[in-house]
């Protein structure tokens, strides 16, 4: 049996926007994330995917759902105890110029959490901090020098620090490269990794580059409006990916030589619906060229097609669906369609 970390239940979290408007950015969410690994998030931009790693790291409160840390629900925890949890779940945030305050100096940004947590005081806490900027890789005399002194690799590194001073066991990346030259980022990722190995890390990695995301991730799961449409392994989704939305977006990654592949290219119907007035059943329904009837009357049911593969796609639930061969004849992963896919 895999341990299970976190453990997140019927999640939703719903935004008041004007008069009598609602927004369901996280709508009805279902997932487990196991201690140790990294999990992926990915989708459109609008899918949710921040306000799904918020909400689970508190900084926003949930509308209904449940969320379990090491098997305890995080709403029925008492005082002292949310407080120990709190210091175990930490976020990396995606602009590492906004997130830090540029009156303070370096060294006290990274300290904050040790403050506040009454961790360490005088030499304890200096020496603290000259460690935790060697372990992200800057030097000790940074400490003195002030955010708007580093470039954004740099800030970012500042950032990660901070999240590690006061030993957690979860952090939420929610995409900490997508503000970084593409030079830097796959430095801030390796240290990511370097990290999760040495402090016994788990993640959860949101972002939007789907090569990104394969590197780092053991699983999965991809957001579409609100909604889980599909998770699985690293391997798996994108050798096998199931759902349509899937299958559209994996196919969009670039590949260095075109002419070496038979890959081609999904590209979708129209733009995705306002979040404020979402499609009835499925919310990718007027966007799917596999769309049915039934896809406008019921929300497709989570479902594990194959083991630890699941999918919410009324293509999957039909009675019969059950084996893998069965399962891959229903959807080619060649579809096409005769739009653009936008941008995530």
């Amino acid at each position: 049996m895999k341990d299970k970390l976190l453990r997140i239940e019927n999640l939703k979290k719903h935004f008041s926007v004007g008069k009598n408007q609602i927004v369901k950015s996280v709508d009805d969410i279902s997932f487990d994330i196991y201690r140790g690994e990294t999990f992926g998030l990915v989708g459109e931009s609008g899918s949710g995917k921040s306000t799904l790693g918020l909400t689970v790291a508190g900084l926003h409160e949930k509308t209904d759902g449940n969320i379990f840390y090491d098997d305890e629900n995080l709403s029925e925890m008492n005082r002292k105890k949310k407080g120990i949890v709190n210091r175990e779940m930490q976020i990396v945030f995606q602009d590492p110029h906004s997130s830090l305050n540029p009156r303070m100096q370096v060294g006290d940004i990274i300290a904050e959490g040790i403050d506040a947590h009454k961790l360490a005081k005088g030499i304890k806490r200096q020496e603290r901090i000259y460690e935790l900027l060697e372990k992200v890789g800057l030097r000790p005399e940074h400490a003195k020098r002030f955010p708007h002194e580093f470039s954004g690799g740099q800030r970012q590194r500042i950032g990660i620090a901070r999240a590690l001073a006061v030993n957690p066991k979860f952090i939420v990346a929610d995409e900490p490269i997508s503000a970084l030259d593409v030079s830097i980022q796959a430095q801030v990722i390796n240290l990511l990794e370097d990290l999760k190995e040495s402090e016994g890390l788990t993640y959860l990695f949101i972002a939007h580059d789907l090569g990104m995301v394969k590197h780092i991730s053991d699983r999965i799961g991809v957001m579409y409006l609100g909604k889980m449409m599909e998770l699985a392994s690293s391997d798996d989704l994108f050798s096998k990916p199931l759902h349509p939305y899937t299958q559209a977006l994996l196919s969009a990654i670039p590949v260095a030589d075109p002419s070496n592949t038979k890959k081609e290219r999904i590209v979708l119907l129209g733009d995705p619906p306002s979040p404020m007035n979402p499609p009835s059943g499925c919310r990718f329904r007027t966007r799917c060229p596999h769309a049915m009837d039934i896809c406008s009357k019921e929300i497709p049911k989570w479902k594990e097609i194959k083991s630890d593969h699941f999918v919410a796609c009324h293509l999957y639930n039909h009675e019969g669906v059950k084996g893998n061969e069965e399962v891959d004849d229903i959807v080619s992963p060649s579809i096409s369609s005769v739009s653009s896919i936008g941008s995530m």
